[in-house]
């Protein structure tokens, strides 16, 4: 077995450490549970560094356990949240865990036939028929309100930070939270819980009712919470998050995210988002530093965190996408686009109408290029980069300046890429 604890260290995934639990993962194969809200139908790369951990501790011989908080989830924790969360119905709860299940699935075996086959489970199957006055004896008198009232979380939202106060549904969350732990420690034996360090308070909160329920030790560790080198929050884009379901961020803009961290943060984010070894990433690391400008190490992270995520496939179509904006494209590759995937290549581009009947009808190219639009100033001057060999149509060298445009020209029934130069795309729509 490898050192779990030593893993996360030198990947910069450790943050707090319960005393004990690197003595006790170190002894015995360990199960170990994280917990995912699902608020959504699909994970969003702030949950990755999480999912991580419970990859590395599955590679590292030990035995993940992946908690949907179809319970909790119902509630909303308060730890670094400054108003409460909606409240979500049943129907959409089992949706999303429905949902969120098939995207772990890329991250963890559960069909091993191992010992340490990772296992999915959802508290609302403990929690449902559980009532509020068995709860209130069995668990709410083992934590006095003084304990719960010491967490960080909850003495911010008191102290007045934020305006709105805490409910008592929400200054439960920690006994809730506290109580999967001791369900999955007796059912499950599972000794260390594993979250963001913003969830130390409600870990430790699960240990402590382990302790005065049981007798028995139960561990803590948490990773920290990832940021960007600047300060800026991590996995946030103008668009809002970066989702690992298609249908919210596509491959290509997924694998772009990734091409485009800065320098620093490639150096970190390939350590946590990957599984590739310390030899080969401080290989990678020097390869950068040698020529960063070839930006080997946002390539490599790229391609792993993709094909992770979606697929190999998936990563070859968003690099064939990539190479037609920035690189030598041949006119196949572009035909070969989707149009949702052809539209965020060109996000950003100067867009020209043109009359989809006129084009039905055939324009001559000059006129197209300086009349019917402004990619040109002036017909001489479109005339003049044709016969240099600087414009491309659709990424094939339009030199004849006689030549008329119809709609065998259009891409995906509806536009025409043109080029000057190397870096300068305009975009037709016929409509």
């Amino acid at each position: 077995m490898k050192n779990f604890v030593e893993e996360l260290r030198w990947r910069g995934m450790l943050h707090d450490i319960m005393p004990g639990t690197e003595e006790q993962l170190n002894k015995e194969m360990t199960t170990a549970y994280l917990g995912i809200d699902p608020t959504a139908d699909s994970l969003h790369i702030g949950h990755l560094c999480g999912i991580m951990m419970l990859r590395h501790l599955q590679r590292c011989g030990h035995k993940p356990i992946a908690l949907l908080g179809g319970a909790t989830g119902m509630i909303g924790d308060p730890s670094g949240k400054s108003a409460e969360r909606n409240l979500l119905t049943e129907e959409v709860l089992q949706h999303n865990v429905a949902c969120i299940q098939a995207q772990l699935e890329h991250f963890l075996d559960f069909h091993s036939t191992e010992p340490n086959a990772a296992e999915l489970v959802n508290n609302y199957d403990w929690m449902k028929d559980y009532t509020f006055i068995d709860f209130a004896r069995n668990i709410g008198k083992l934590i006095t309100v003084n304990y719960m009232m010491a967490k960080d979380s909850v003495k911010k939202r008191f102290n007045g930070e934020f305006s709105q106060g805490m409910s008592f549904t929400e200054f439960t969350y920690q006994l809730l939270q506290g109580y999967d732990f001791a369900y999955l420690n007796e059912h499950k034996n599972c000794k260390l819980q594993m979250g963001g360090s913003d969830q130390w308070g409600n870990i430790t909160t699960g240990t402590e009712l382990i302790r005065r329920m049981t007798g028995k030790e139960a561990y803590a560790l948490t990773c920290p919470l990832i940021t960007k080198a600047d300060g800026g929050k991590f996995g946030k884009t103008e668009s809002g998050n970066v989702w690992l379901s298609k249908k919210y961020t596509s491959p290509y803009k997924f694998y772009q995210f990734w091409m485009n961290v800065s320098d620093d943060d490639a150096k970190r984010y390939i350590k946590i988002f990957t599984s590739l070894e310390k030899e080969e990433i401080d290989g990678l690391i020097a390869a950068h530093d040698e020529a960063p400008h070839l930006r080997v190490l946002q390539k490599r992270l790229a391609e792993e965190v993709t094909v992770m995520v979606h697929s190999r496939e998936d990563y070859e179509a968003a690099v064939s996408a990539s190479n037609i904006l920035f690189g030598n494209a041949t006119a196949e590759a572009l035909h070969s686009l989707d149009e949702e995937t052809f539209l965020q290549v060109f996000e950003g581009v100067p867009q020209f109408e043109v009359s989809l009947s006129e084009l039905e009808a055939g324009i001559p190219a000059m006129d197209l290029l300086a009349v019917k639009t402004q990619i040109f100033p002036s017909k001489g001057e479109a005339r003049k980069m044709m016969q240099a060999n600087g414009f491309s149509m659709n990424k094939e060298k339009l030199t004849d300046i006689n030549a008329v445009i119809s709609t065998d020209a259009l891409l995906n029934g509806k536009y025409i890429l043109c080029q000057k130069g190397k870096k300068n795309y305009f975009l037709v729509v016929a409509k």
